[in-house]
């Protein structure tokens, strides 16, 4: 039975082979640090974070996420560790939550290998704290105790760390800091917050400060955590927007045969338009799946160490390490272990099944911003007149079952810029591709999305520009220069890159003067387009100096909150004589690989996911005939 610690309560702990689960409904970073006897830090390589995630005996998470586990091997600490600090802290990143009062109580439990609860431990009553020592796990007469502590620092990180002793305390935190923000880089940002359909239902109602009814900023409670299997039985991975009654009749499907999982429809989320579905739909996949996966993993995890100890214990006795008695207890263990890896494989299988034949009805019924290229529903395509809730920039899959391929939706407009890394060290299938095809592949992959936003904006609502110092893109370009979408010819030279640049800062400039004054579109200069703006950049650094170097920062950092959004194709090692200069303009882009590469994470327990781009198939007039509708609504559209 798992036992509810309130602040200062302590409890025994059963086994010293733990995880530490860390629930919440925002990202968090999880860390720790080891303390003698006396809870004193002897330095930072005594503090485990996401930048030196690994350690003798316990190993954390890389990444801020809502949903942590935590390894501990409480043997394999060093001798001179007597406590074990859990720390918790918010990334302090753009939008994100600033203080534990705008975020539900985390909930930390610590658990046995197999999910068995030993302690649990809600943090309640934290407010102005962006960092709190959640429990500590500590040595006492010779066994071990997990202490609930709840200490929360106003001060952040920074004063947690000084707190526990280190005088380097500063510096170490701008280091975790600095490798959340480059994990954030590789992270798929989960869908923003929903109201609750009875929130958005009094918001939809006629009063006093109504509003309408679209998405705000209540946060859904966060999804329970996943168990591992370990009595055969069934697990549930509903995602919480799912499976409840959505505001409008939703499709439903034809009853299932008695004993038969309910057969999978479109549409099956909540929400008040089919798009709407489909997109939590979508994610709803998308976190079902990475929630299962991860209960299968810590299934097999639980099953080696539980071999390993049948194994340990049977290897202690000098009578049983040979001869008959030892392989019998080998065997034996070797036995016990794949029974419950088959167990926990039959449940994995059953929702791999369930998902698979979810996306087997919802890919055909994805509208084309969802869609990929090979979709017939582009065959119908016509221009649209409103812009869509997200935009399709790839697909998303795991080792198990590679050919379970999940749409990577991302929020339009976009709120950050977008890089297709053409360096060789991008992924392992990057590293045996020539370096010539590598920069094509990912010019096609910059073309192929620049074309799909092109495509689900209206036609006077999007604009895209292109910088080429070199003109050596004139080839792949060839899909966009073709069909006339561009808003000007590609950009050459440096006097061309500096024209684009300044233009395109002097516009941020002005965007964000008359928002803050809260002028309309009337006080902008006279003819100025207001749309938004795509600048595509090939070949960086080439051709760039140190004011256009600069100008493009801005724009990453500026841009997408007024509507200017980069879409870069670059090798980072090229840029490398610029030194930490660039580290910020990489960090604020979403980085995307032209060939299959385990770069990206999800939000909720931190899975590496293998991202394949929205390539056009080969041989197909899709996208010329995209661009050719584009193109004819583009010049009917009244100046």
């Amino acid at each position: 039975m798992t036992a509810e610690l309130v602040r200062g309560q302590n409890h025994p702990l059963p086994q010293t082979r733990l995880e530490i689960r860390v629930s919440a409904d925002a990202p968090l970073v999880a860390g720790a640090t080891l303390g003698d006897e006396n809870g004193t830090v002897r330095g930072a390589d005594r503090v485990v974070h996401p930048g030196a995630p690994a350690f003798p005996g316990l190993e954390v998470p890389r990444q801020a996420a809502a949903d942590h586990r935590l390894a501990v091997d409480l043997e394999a600490l060093p001798a001179d560790v007597h406590r074990v600090s859990v720390l918790l802290a918010l990334p302090l990143q753009a939008g994100g939550p600033g203080r534990f009062a705008a975020v539900s109580a985390p909930v930390v439990a610590v658990t046995g290998l197999d999910g068995a609860g030993i302690a649990s431990y809600t943090i309640t009553g934290l407010d102005a704290e962006s960092a709190v020592v959640a429990l500590e796990l500590y040595l006492r007469g010779g066994a071990w105790k997990v202490r609930a502590i709840g200490q929360g620092y106003a001060g952040g990180l920074a004063a947690m760390l000084l707190d526990q002793g280190l005088a380097e305390a500063h510096p170490l935190a701008a280091t975790i800091l600095d490798a959340v923000a480059l994990g954030a880089a590789r992270s798929v940002a989960a869908p923003p917050p929903r109201p609750s359909d009875e929130a958005r239902v009094r918001a939809a109602a006629p009063g006093p400060g109504a509003t309408d009814g679209g998405p705000g900023a209540a946060v859904p409670p966060p999804a329970p955590a996943q168990q591992p299997l370990t009595d055969g039985g069934p697990i549930d991975y509903a995602h919480p927007r799912r499976h409840s009654a959505p505001p409008a009749p939703a499709p439903t499907a034809p009853p299932a045969a008695p004993g038969e999982p309910a057969r999978p429809v479109a549409g099956d989320a909540t929400g008040w338009s089919m798009e709407e579905r489909l997109y939590n739909q979508v994610w709803g996949m998308f976190e079902d799946l990475a929630r299962t996966t991860a209960a299968y993993r810590s299934a097999v995890d639980f099953a080696d160490s539980r071999r390993e100890q049948e194994l340990d214990r049977v290897l202690s006795d000098p009578r049983s390490r040979i001869g008959s008695t030892g392989d019998q207890a080998r065997a034996d263990a070797s036995a016990r272990r794949e029974e419950l890896v088959e167990r926990a494989k039959e449940a994995f299988d059953r929702d791999l099944a369930q998902l698979t034949a979810e996306s087997e009805v919802v890919e055909p019924a994805l509208p084309p911003a969802f869609a990929g290229w090979e979709n017939p529903v582009w065959h119908g395509y016509r221009v649209p007149m409103e812009i869509p809730m997200a935009l399709r920039v790839g697909d998303l899959m795991l080792p198990e079952r590679p050919g379970l391929r999940i749409p990577m939706l991302v929020r339009l407009p976009l709120e950050r810029g977008l890089w297709i890394d053409s360096g060789r060290t991008s992924s392992e299938a990057a590293t045996v591709t020539d370096p010539e095809r590598l920069k094509r592949l990912a010019l096609d992959t910059a073309v192929a999305l620049a074309a799909r936003m092109l495509a689900v904006y209206p036609a006077h609502e999007f604009a895209v520009h292109v910088v080429d110092p070199a003109g050596a893109a004139a080839g792949a370009l060839a899909p966009l220069t073709g069909a006339g979408v561009l808003a000007a010819p590609p950009a050459a030279g440096a006097q061309g890159v500096a024209a684009v640049l300044g233009g395109l800062t002097e516009r941020v400039d002005l965007l964000q003067m008359a928002a803050r004054g809260g002028a309309g579109a009337d006080a902008l200069p006279p003819g100025m387009d207001t749309a938004e703006q795509l600048l595509i950049v090939n070949d960086f650094p080439h051709g760039f100096d140190d004011r256009a170097v600069n100008q493009l920062r801005y724009l990453a950092d500026e841009g997408p909150s007024v509507g200017v959004h980069l879409l870069m194709v670059a090798d980072r090692e090229e840029a490398s004589a610029y030194g930490p200069v660039l580290q910020p303009l990489w960090r604020a882009l979403l980085r995307l690989t032209p060939v299959p590469g385990d770069h990206l994470a999800d939000p909720w327990v931190g899975h590496a996911w293998t991202y394949e781009p929205p390539l056009v198939p080969p041989g197909s007039a899709v996208l010329g005939r995209v661009l050719g509708q584009v193109a004819e609504a583009r010049r009917a559209w009244p100046r």
